[in-house]
């Protein structure tokens, strides 16, 4: 017999955590009942759930900003999504906050991406009747997608996952502590990989940005995070000071205008963009060329729904050898 072990770290929780914090015991549940695990609470069961999800495995190879990067260290959605994990946990202990719902809403908000990161979400967004967001369809995976019929999650995570982008604020802290540590590392890690592929210069960073946040990728990464935690301290709300908000909301805007639009980074866009749109009007017309797990779904979604699902869930090289093994000629086999 296991002795009550998760019973034990809720009771701790009830002791160390803030009184803002979302304890474990009260989560409003899943929406199918389970008998509660015996040493993990709930939101640590989430958690591994994630993890060990197929949807997560993929995060490898799908993009940050670089498309099919030929380096060793740009970041891909999977590294990216540990940065904004450790971030947010970093936040969550420091405020006396939730960190293990904290993590699984970080590990679990960028699930639904798309190949070709946001060229490829703008691409589906343009086709799909009904648009398309990333973080929707993040939701979508955890719900109903993986393993058939979803992760069966707590409504905090989903909420979190939900929530971490777009114009919803999420209902706990620590979602809001996940949706502005993945901003600062999204920031962060685009500028050190924008320099390293030769996009940007260090010169050409606006000074006034560096001056309040730091010269230096931990520097900034450093100011913003403890900015934060004081900005926060004992209070219900999460926030950063009116400077360094507005240092970063800054510094954010000048990567849109000089690395996330425009740049030499971005020049395979529209290849990219052009297999997402190809990939969708095929499939959407041919849903008997889905593959098995995916035909079973199209009588209750519909063919457009299922087609969109199919091809969010790629990686960019899956999605590019499906779209040459089906519109790129291939050589007659001679025997």
């Amino acid at each position: 017999m296991l002795p009550p072990l998760r019973q034990r770290t809720e009771e701790l929780e009830e002791t160390i955590l803030s009184p803002y914090a979302c304890r474990s015991r009260e989560s409003r549940g899943r929406e199918r009942p389970e008998e509660p695990c015996a040493v993990r609470t709930a939101f640590q069961r989430d958690r591994d759930r994630i993890i060990h999800s197929k949807s997560f495995r993929r995060l490898k190879h799908k993009t940050q900003v670089f498309l099919i990067p030929e380096g060793d260290h740009y970041r891909t959605r999977l590294t990216h999504t540990l940065e904004v994990a450790q971030i947010a946990r970093t936040i969550a202990r420091a405020l006396r906050l939730n960190e293990d719902l904290t993590e699984a809403i970080a590990l679990g908000h960028d699930l639904g991406h798309t190949p070709f990161g946001h060229t490829g979400e703008a691409a589906l967004n343009e086709v799909f009747p009904e648009g398309f967001r990333h973080n929707e369809q993040s939701l979508r995976v955890v719900e109903v997608l993986e393993d058939g019929r979803g992760l069966n999650l707590t409504w905090e995570v989903r909420d979190g996952i939900r929530h971490h982008t777009g114009p919803g604020m999420p209902a706990t802290l620590e979602g809001q502590v996940v949706r502005i540590a993945d901003r600062i590392a999204y920031i962060n890690h685009d500028i050190d990989d924008a320099l390293r592929g030769g996009v940007l210069e260090p010169d050409r960073l606006p000074r006034e940005c560096l001056q309040v946040l730091g010269y230096s990728h931990r520097e900034r990464i450093n100011t913003m995070v403890t900015d934060l935690i004081a900005a926060s301290w004992e209070q219900p709300v999460i926030r950063m000071s009116r400077e360094v908000q507005a240092a970063m909301d800054q510094l954010r805007a000048f990567l849109f205008a000089n690395v996330y639009e425009g740049s030499a980074a971005k020049r395979e866009e529209g290849k990219a963009r052009h297999v997402v749109c190809a990939l969708y009007d095929y499939f959407a017309a041919h849903p008997e060329a889905l593959p098995p797990e995916y035909r079973r779904r199209v009588e209750e979604f519909g063919a457009a729904r299922v087609a969109c699902d199919y091809i969010a869930g790629m990686t960019d090289r899956y999605a590019v050898a499906v779209f040459g093994r089906l519109f790129v000629p291939q050589g007659f086999p001679v025997y």
